[in-house]
């Protein structure tokens, strides 16, 4: 009888030390997946702009782009779009812009904690659905009301929300946030976010130039003055569009034809723009993603 009861004790212990393996195993390949996330910028479906750092919301007409650096930890990034909610709707309604969201994460760094870098993971994970603004609206009204309450550093939270925001399928969007698929992604923004010389969001740029606080924060800009701006940026690209471009003009000049004799004038060089790059001078490029969001 005590052999038997020994050696039930055996097999227990044993069966013990295999979960104990299995479990303590896959902890440390989970731990290492996630650490290969952290350093991999996957970007979220339908990333557009330069590395495809940016989320875009736009019309079918594109003559601006208003780039937009958002810390979802950040009261003031709260604050502002919350301010600027109506102006980007009227904008995008009006074919103006298209919205490229950038997500950094300055308030981790000042004040310690990952609630910055989970909410932006959290809402790439949505963008995957095609649902980034509606998280992010949802997201906006449970944010902590003191910056160094880490808060969003909560994945039962970031659940409750992707719930809140309606039409998130949960059985993708809750492996991506708790893998943190998207974190590398976000630290490459915040990478470069710090290289411009940014040290806090909100900040905007219409067409690549910075019109907020040269180091960031939105002080200075108002709905009026940003819809002006704005306004001037597609006059501009209006102008341009209508007036031809001194290349094409140089082309239509040195590479037309002698009247009435089917060749090349004596003028005609060898096709070359003056820089000697062939580009047109006035062409300006842009990447073109289906927006999802």
């Amino acid at each position: 009888m005590k052999q038997t009861k020994s050696k039930r004790l055996r097999s227990y212990a044993g069966t013990v030390v295999v979960l104990a393996v299995v479990f303590g195993g896959s902890a440390v390949i989970g731990a290492h997946v996630r650490s290969e996330k952290e350093h991999t910028a996957k970007a979220p479906t339908g990333a557009a702009g330069q590395d495809s750092l940016a989320v875009p919301v736009r019309p079918d007409v594109l003559p601006v782009t208003l780039t937009v650096y958002e810390d979802l930890r950040a009261p003031e990034s709260k604050a502002f779009a919350a301010e600027y909610a109506d102006t980007f709707t009227q904008l995008l309604a009006a074919g103006q812009v298209q919205i490229d969201y950038r997500l950094v994460t300055p308030s981790d760094a000042a004040n310690g904690g990952e609630g910055a870098l989970a909410a932006a993971n959290a809402a790439a994970c949505a963008q995957d659905q095609g649902h980034f603004t509606q998280f992010v609206d949802a997201l906006w009204a449970v944010q902590p009301v003191d910056v160094a309450d880490d808060g969003l550093n909560s994945e039962k939270l970031l659940k409750s929300v992707s719930r809140q925001a309606h039409g998130i399928d949960e059985a993708k969007f809750v492996p991506c946030v708790e893998e943190r698929d998207h974190d590398g992604w976000v630290k490459k923004s915040q990478r470069q976010f710090t290289e411009a010389g940014f040290t806090a969001a909100p900040v905007v740029q219409v067409n690549g130039e910075t019109v907020t606080a040269p180091t960031g924060g939105a002080d200075g800009l108002t709905p009026a003055r940003l819809r002006a701006l704005v306004q001037k940026a597609v006059d501009l690209a209006v102008r341009q569009a209508v007036s031809p471009s001194p290349s094409s003009s140089a082309s239509a000049t040195d590479g037309s034809t002698t009247a009435g004799t089917g060749t090349p004038s004596d003028t005609a060089t060898s096709g070359t723009d003056t820089a000697g790059t062939g580009a047109d001078p006035s062409a300006t490029t842009s990447e073109s993603v289906t927006p999802v969001g």
